[in-house]
């Protein structure tokens, strides 16, 4: 899967893709990540991005030129979306996740700065994408959770696929609580039913945990 980033900001990028799990598949091939500055499609002397709105208004909007430019260099793979990452777009949540990493070949990101991006962008995204209902200072920050979540759902990426299975919201359940050695730390001690090496009873305990810890920390969950 390509991933295509357009940034200010590319070295924010740099350290996060060389680590973990997500450095390990870009070594792999199993996914490819490219980065591009918009800065670098000015036509002005000054290498300007932004500049104010019209009607006046606090702070400065991301000029579309640059944006547009930066986006049209880029192969076009035939399965794409271009991805906008703005606080109005539709949340990120992990079927939109399993959608990206199952239905493209790539994914164009565009992340946004200072008061935003000239409208005008919208003829050129296909799809707007949000963390939640707050705001940050850099489109950044979004678009590494983006491309984490995805590339983390890619086959190869990780070593046992059931592990993918068995987490928070999957099944539209919370993940269940998880211990490992020592068996008993400052007092607190693992369940026996997990020491047990009753299967079938651990996984009716861990079921059971699912449906008390999403009542009690997500009842959305249960309602929807």
């Amino acid at each position: 899967m390509r991933f295509d980033i357009v940034s200010l900001f590319p070295d924010f990028f740099t350290s996060t893709l060389s680590s973990g799990l997500l450095g390990k598949a870009l070594d792999k091939q199993i996914a490819q990540v490219h980065l591009i500055n918009p800065r670098d499609f000015t036509t002005d002397k000054h290498r300007k991005v932004d500049d104010e709105p019209y009607g006046g208004g606090v702070g400065m909007l991301l000029k579309p030129e640059p944006i547009f430019a930066a986006v049209e260099s880029l192969p076009v793979l035939p399965r794409r979306e271009i991805v906008l990452m703005t606080p109005q777009g539709q949340t990120l949540n992990q079927p939109l996740l399993k959608e990206f990493a199952t239905n493209y070949d790539q994914l164009v990101i565009i992340c946004g700065h200072y008061e935003g991006v000239d409208e005008r962008v919208q003829f050129l995204v296909t799809r707007e994408v949000s963390l939640g209902d707050f705001v940050l200072t850099a489109g950044e920050i979004p678009a590494l959770a983006l491309i984490n979540g995805v590339v983390r759902l890619l086959p190869g990426t990780v070593g046992k696929v059931e592990s993918l299975s068995a987490e928070s919201f999957e099944g539209g359940l919370l993940d269940y609580p998880q211990y490992t050695r020592p068996a008993d730390f400052r007092g607190w001690k693992v369940p026996e039913v997990l020491r047990s090496g009753n299967h079938a009873a651990i996984s009716k305990w861990r079921y059971e945990q699912q449906l008390q810890k999403t009542r009690r920390c997500r009842p959305d969950l249960l309602e929807s």
